[in-house]
């Protein structure tokens, strides 16, 4: 961008600076966006920036909204949003952070989970001002020789600086040669969409500079990238996941919701405000500030919790959710409780509440009840031997556990 014309750093272009970077791992090359920012806010024409997907699995959970939030954020300074599903790079396969050559998808799996992923990720982008996009649109008409070409415009040395890529070499686990095609398609969704940023996580790195390069090698102006860390889950430690069983998933009820996010630490708490609150930095220093003055911390996760819960449901619905925590904190009776249909009466309790799914085993079940932790009705259980007759019993296990047993 050396010989372009060169447009004033406002205040205006500061601010959007400031808000660019918030939470972000890395923003590449800071100066280039800057600049960038600088003549959107003088030409009035907003930036193209980019997100690809590639729908691998129906659902989305909180941690893969933190890349969801910066576009929002961004596309709330006025700039063109392209949320990008990776319909052809689906067949292909993000060899990003694998030990071993991930299975390729059927074209059913990957519309059936692209429809899902929008759907959700509406919860978070501006419908109306989002352009939805699938890289099948251009990546197809290349056809072998359009592919060939592509493939002359990288080595396969600078293709093995790739850290997962080395490390597997190292342990002579197998590469296939269609892997190396994925960063050089999403690097071309970047030269077909002729993008000014693209977003992803701390993984995604080699392939958003991919994007750089081609667009070089195609005579376009290279996009800027910006990284966004990866979000700790529930425990604290490990990568936000569903295989760790870590997770918030977007589409879960509120109350569940709710519990979850309540149910992280005080310390975590800060990095959720800054990835996933939608507040300004200055009002959640202002909020710590005020926990630090010795306010309980509980209340500023309590807003959290609010605030997350109210975007993908309704304010209403966190209401109702805070309203049925407190009440469970109360050892009261949830609204909404699952119920289980059950024959055998009369049933032993622990036996009852094995298949009612409240404990993993009768012998579990067996310790919850000497230990005063099994309820009916709110009324304590401590007969081990204890016997319950066909009716509609509302069992409760431990602080969270609830069923509505209908036995016959």
């Amino acid at each position: 961008m050396s010989d372009a014309p060169q447009f004033p750093i406002t205040d205006a272009v500061l601010q959007a600076l400031a808000v660019t970077r918030r939470g972000v791992d890395e923003l590449l090359p800071e100066a280039e966006w800057t600049k960038k920012l600088a003549r959107s806010a003088a030409t009035g024409v907003p930036l193209r920036i980019k997100l690809g997907l590639d729908p691998t699995a129906p659902d989305i959970h909180v941690g893969h909204t933190v890349v969801l939030n910066k576009m929002r954020q961004l596309q709330d300074l006025g700039h063109q949003v392209i949320f990008l599903i990776g319909d052809f790079t689906s067949l292909i396969g993000d060899p990003s952070g694998r030990n071993a050559t991930r299975p390729p998808l059927t074209k059913e799996q990957i519309q059936s989970n692209a429809e899902t992923y929008y759907a959700q990720a509406k919860l978070v982008l501006d419908p109306a001002r989002t352009e939805i996009r699938y890289n099948s649109e251009w990546s197809e008409p290349l056809g072998a020789a359009g592919m060939i070409q592509l493939a002359s415009k990288y080595t396969v040395a600078r293709m093995m600086e790739r850290d997962d890529f080395t490390k597997r070499f190292a342990a002579q686990t197998p590469i296939s040669v269609h892997e190396f095609l994925y960063p050089l398609m999403q690097g071309y969704d970047s030269v077909a969409l002729k993008s000014d940023l693209e977003l992803g996580g701390t993984d995604q790195k080699f392939n958003l500079l991919m994007g750089r390069h081609l667009q070089q090698e195609y005579g376009q102006e290279p996009q800027c990238i910006l990284t966004m860390p990866l979000l700790e889950g529930l425990d604290g430690v490990e990568k936000m996941s569903k295989s760790k069983n870590n997770y918030i998933g977007i589409t879960e009820p509120a109350n569940t919701m709710f519990a979850k996010i309540l149910s992280i630490s005080d310390v975590q708490m800060w990095k959720w405000y800054e990835l996933l609150s939608f507040k300004s930095m200055a009002e959640i220093a202002a909020l710590r500030a005020e926990i630090d003055g010795g306010r309980n911390p509980k209340d500023a996760k309590v807003m959290l919790a609010k605030e997350i819960t109210a975007r993908f449901h309704s304010a209403a619905a966190a209401d109702a959710a805070e309203a049925d925590f407190n009440n469970r904190a109360r050892g009261g009776i949830p609204d909404e409780i699952p119920e289980v249909q059950l024959s055998g009466a009369p049933m032993g309790l622990a036996q009852l509440l094995k298949a009612a799914g409240l404990v993993a085993s009768t012998g579990e079940g067996l310790r919850m009840i000497e230990q005063g932790g099994v309820r009916r009705s709110g009324e304590v259980l401590s007969d081990k031997s204890l016997k319950l007759d066909a009716g509609e019993h509302v069992l409760q296990v431990g602080k969270r556990k609830f069923a509505r047993v209908v036995l016959g």
